[in-house]
């Protein structure tokens, strides 16, 4: 086993109110570092974790971390340390998250949380057995325009949530292992499908339960084993659908889209592409501009604050102020499992080219059937459809005579 060694670093680790090991120092992890050194202020990484011993050091020393490693078990132990943060590839998510749970100590573990629901449910029983606090880190669920329309749809500005449809593409994954499908247990379906379904859930209600799927995927561009483009309907038992669209074959930066439909209202979020942030360069411009941006000259869209805007910042509030409080947090390893069981009935469904069941082995959600068509009367002997305003400035009603089924229009003013 080796040492953990040992560096000079700035912080007062005294003042910190949670000591955080951190697995993984890729893309994932610099974002996490980023977010955590300097947002919420007291919780700080004491010790991190890479695959290579030179990978681990240059990124403590870059970071002014105490503590680095190459050995996943002695990072995972630290005395020193109280939350395990997981960043690394797909296939090491359940051997760290037992070990964590081993250990004691709190875990949160990124998307997606497992390769399967299967072993996402060993992962769940495991920090359920040892009465650890466990959270999905799951960022898109937390981004600020997300967050501001999950509190507009739970107080009803929407009505009944009808239909979602969630979109992220960008050119490609950032790392090697993302290609590998025994690595990473799939291709943009598992990558980035994880969090199209997430949102899904949030907005139709995590306490509906998903049904079945349908789902396309192919390989159009990248010469893998894995699909590159996938497209997806996810149907819940009170009839809501969640539809996900998710790409490494786009060109131009990285594209996340929501939109929300319901029976009274509509809600339409833009989060990455477009971000009202606009500059011009000739070529001289060396700065990194955005995740996935493909080009460092002509109009580019950088993000002002990428952390923040991605959704890490409230993800990790909730994440630090539920263990503090002794709550679960919005996203929990149960959340992780059944997003998991989604995806594997999508794998299915590419496959059969058919509707596939959710698999749910564990459920904690309601059981109901779908909800009742919204029916409101014009008068005694007819149920109103549609009104509309005309061009002329005249009314025109859709209704339905009740006794018959027959559908009228009646003209008005």
């Amino acid at each position: 086993m080796l040492l953990l060694k040992q560096r000079p670093g700035r912080f007062e680790w005294s003042r910190s109110m949670h000591k955080i090991t951190l697995l993984g120092t890729g893309l994932i992890g610099t974002f996490y570092t980023m977010t955590l050194h300097g947002r919420r202020g007291s919780d700080c990484i004491q010790t991190v974790y890479s695959r290579t011993s030179e990978a681990a050091e240059a990124f403590a020393s870059k970071w002014e971390i105490p503590h680095w490693t190459a050995d996943l078990q002695e990072a995972i132990t630290d005395p020193e340390t109280d939350v395990v943060v997981i960043g690394i590839p797909n296939d090491r998510h359940k051997e760290a998250a037992l070990l964590a749970a081993e250990a004691g100590k709190a875990v949160l573990c990124t998307k997606p949380l497992a390769l399967n629901a299967a072993d996402a449910k060993v992962m769940l029983d495991a920090v359920e057995r040892a009465g650890v606090f466990h959270g999905y880190l799951e960022d898109l669920v937390y981004t600020p325009k997300t967050l501001k329309a999950l509190d507009a749809v739970g107080r009803g500005a929407l009505g009944k949530v009808l239909w979602t449809r969630s979109r992220e593409t960008h050119p490609g994954p950032h790392s090697d292992w993302f290609f590998e499908p025994k690595v990473a247990g799939g291709g943009a379906i598992i990558d980035m499908g994880c969090h199209c379904i997430a949102i899904g859930r949030s907005f139709i209600g995590k306490e509906r339960r998903p049904v079945e799927v349908m789902c396309w995927a192919d390989t159009q561009v990248h010469p893998i084993e894995a699909e590159d483009h996938a497209i997806g309907l996810v149907r819940y038992d009170n009839g809501a659908i969640g539809q996900f669209e998710v790409s490494w074959t786009f060109r131009g930066g990285m594209d996340l889209r929501d939109e929300v439909s319901g029976t009274e209202g509509t809600i339409r979020l833009d989060h990455f592409l477009r971000t009202g942030f606009e500059m011009f360069t000739s070529g001289s411009n060396e700065d990194y501009v955005a995740e996935k941006a493909e080009s460092e000259s002509g109009w580019l869209f950088p993000v002002g604050d990428e952390v923040h805007e991605l959704g890490y910042v409230h993800m990790f509030l909730d994440m630090f102020e539920a263990i503090d409080a002794g709550r679960p947090p919005m996203e929990t390893f149960y959340d992780g499992y059944v997003v998991n069981a989604i995806m594997d009935a999508c794998y299915r469904s590419v496959r059969s080219r058919q509707w596939e069941p959710v698999e749910l082995d564990l459920w904690r959600g309601e059981e109901s059937a779908a909800d009742a068509l919204s029916a409101r009367d014009y008068d005694e002997g007819f149920l109103l459809i549609k009104t509309e305003k005309m061009p002329d400035g005249r009314k025109k009603l859709i209704l339905k005579e009740k006794a018959t089924g027959r559908i009228v229009q009646r003209i008005e003013g």
